[in-house]
């Protein structure tokens, strides 16, 4: 497995802040303002916060919002694009690990990113992920050269 260009903690951190502020903020305001409910309770922003997470990186070539502004991006470990499988892990099951584990897998996510020479995350070892620098033509060609002189 060849990890080309891996982004770290403060560039992913970055996205992730971005994502809330672009998508998350105006989301919950719109939802407050037409209901009048508090959107911390409700599904239905969950269903749709988690629908972006999901789908976007699938049919945008790995990005969301955040990460296509900071210049990253998720990839499959062999270079690949993300598939909804891919991403279903990523998030629902990475998610519910770190919820099950009361925060101690978001902490050792944390360590992770941080000791490992590929950054992958809890989330990005279970399913099979990680995190680029690489445009995607910058990656395909790169893993096009690894196949070339395994042969």
């Amino acid at each position: 497995m060849n990890i080309y260009k891996p982004a770290g903690f403060w560039i992913r951190l970055g996205a992730v802040l971005l994502d809330y502020i672009i998508v998350s903020v105006p989301l919950l305001l719109i939802y407050w303002l037409i209901t009048g409910k508090d959107p911390n309770d409700s599904l239905f922003i969950s269903l749709i916060v988690l629908l972006y997470s999901i789908l976007l990186p699938v049919f945008w070539r790995g990005y969301l919002i955040g990460k296509r502004i900071c210049g990253i991006r998720i990839v499959k470990k062999d270079g690949a694009q993300v598939n909804l499988l891919t991403m279903v892990l990523r998030v629902i099951v990475g998610d519910l690990v770190y919820g099950i584990t009361l925060g101690l897998g978001l902490i050792a996510s944390l360590i992770l990113i941080g000791v490992r020479e590929d950054k992958r995350t809890l989330h990005d070892l279970i399913a099979g992920t990680y995190v680029t620098y690489a445009s995607p033509d910058e990656e395909e060609l790169y893993h096009d050269e690894q196949i070339r002189k395994s042969e």
